[in-house]
């Protein structure tokens, strides 16, 4: 059985004043430390969350905004691709008119050529019908 005598509660008061001393030097000033460690990391996990969402925000912005100039750039390309074709268009009729103008020109003067050509030569058909002829009878 147990003995409840003096060395018992002086044990217990020991005990009760080193749990005590303990709490005064230890427990609280550890407990202090993980309360502002907890602390501390909070705040550090809220400004990570903030800075990723800033980060998001500013990845879709950009994102947004290389989609908007894409779009633009494409829409650049294709009016001076229209503007090409419309100036290939006009530069072919153009062309085409003055090959046209040329090609009229030239038959033209091929004509007028072959008319005095003809005119040349019937002179000179006569005058050589005249000496075949009189070469043929002697």
């Amino acid at each position: 059985m147990i003995d409840l005598d003096i060395s018992f509660f002086i044990q217990l008061a020991n005990f009760i004043i080193t749990l005590l001393v303990l709490n005064l030097l230890m427990f609280r000033p550890i407990r202090e430390i993980i309360r502002r460690r907890a602390e501390l990391m909070s705040d550090q996990l809220s400004k990570v969350e903030n800075f990723n969402g800033q980060a998001e925000t500013k990845v879709k912005d950009y994102e947004a905004a290389l989609d908007s100039a894409r779009k633009e750039g494409m829409e650049i390309r294709n009016d001076f691709k229209d503007q090409g074709a419309a100036q290939e268009q006009t530069l072919l009729a153009e062309a085409g008119k003055v090959a046209a103008a040329t090609m009229k020109e030239a038959r033209a003067e091929v004509a007028a050529d072959k008319g005095a050509a003809m005119k040349v030569l019937g002179g000179e058909v006569e005058a050589f019908a005249q000496k075949v002829t009189a070469k043929v009878l002697g």
